[in-house]
């Protein structure tokens, strides 16, 4: 059975109602979610395990209150449903979705054998031009132009809105398409020995737009999830509930202008802007402005450990 928010528009991983009529309503945005497969009368308590919004449902488990309606028959049910949806429309607009899409990502089968900072970097290479790199881990994203990457033996070409995970130590050969430069970006995952290590031959230009002060705090033993997101807020969306990070995360704003609450202070976050969320970093996001808000969040998690937590830790 096909269940999805109106909000995120996005199908929970497994169907929370068999058999019934009813009406779930979204925890985070209050929509409501109409289910209906056969009459028979009951009523269900249900947890959405894989619906995604601005912040995940499984981020923020609880039981969703799913009120069943009845009538004496089918007809007068799919009616009485039509209507309402008619009326639901006419007076509450639906709100655009927020998107998230995975660009690229991998698993670290540890992260505390040396400690560990962030790191994003800009390299151009001139049309039809090629450089080397030797890099820590990390993953490429496709800015303009285009990229031939070559790595033992197996090549792939990226375009605008393309990512690649690039193991640590791994030589990659990277060609720029003749047609224009190549521009993209390099977020790493270096140890504090990795962290000035040079990136790029000649005559890619390379620049370094950031880093963390101090190593990544409170990595655990165990595997983690790494991965680099782009996800796109609608326009006016108000700022979603206080939450952290689990592991820690790297924003990259792409376009519009986000509303970033750290603390009680909100400051607006435009275009090339970097945001740097450790562990325990109680925040906000939200849109206001009249554009969407698109950027990148280099993350990483531990494996089976929600990315992101209500509140405070």
């Amino acid at each position: 059975m096909s269940i999805k928010c109106r909000w995120c528009d996005v199908q929970p991983a497994r169907d929370f109602l068999n058999g019934d009529l009813g009406i779930l309503q979204h925890r985070l945005c209050g929509s409501q979610i109409t289910a209906r497969q056969g009459w028979r009368p009951t009523t269900l308590a249900a947890t959405c395990t894989g619906c995604v919004c601005p912040l995940k449902c499984t981020d923020y488990p609880s039981t969703r209150e799913v009120t069943m309606r009845f009538g004496t028959t089918a007809l007068l049910l799919l009616s009485t449903a039509a209507f309402a949806g008619s009326a639901a429309a006419q007076t509450t607009p639906t709100p655009s979705p927020t998107t998230r899409t995975v660009v690229a990502a991998t698993k670290l089968p540890s992260v505390i054998d040396t400690p560990l900072q962030f790191k994003a970097v800009s390299i151009t290479i001139p049309p039809g031009a090629m450089s080397r790199v030797t890099a820590p881990t990390g993953i490429l994203y496709q800015l303009a132009g285009s990229t031939e990457i070559s790595i033992g033996g197996e090549s792939k070409t990226l375009t605008a809105g393309d990512g690649l995970f690039i193991a640590g130590g791994k030589a990659a050969l990277l060609k720029a398409g003749s047609a224009e430069a190549s521009t993209f970006l390099h977020f790493l995952l270096a140890s504090t020995g990795e962290v000035d290590s040079p990136l790029g031959t000649a005559p890619a230009d390379v620049k370094e737009l950031y880093r963390t002060a101090a190593p990544i705090p409170n990595l655990k033993p165990g595997s983690y999830d790494l991965n680099l997101t782009r996800v796109t807020f609608p326009a006016h969306m108000a700022s979603n509930p206080p939450h952290h990070r689990s592991g820690a995360a790297l924003y990259y704003i792409i376009s519009g202008t986000g509303a970033n609450t750290v603390e009680g202070k909100t400051e607006a976050r435009g275009p090339g802007s970097f945001i740097y969320e450790p562990f325990g970093l109680v925040h906000q996001w939200g849109n206001p402005g009249d554009m969407p808000l698109t950027f990148l969040a280099f993350n990483i998690n531990q494996e089976g450990v929600a990315a992101v937590v209500s509140g405070a830790p």
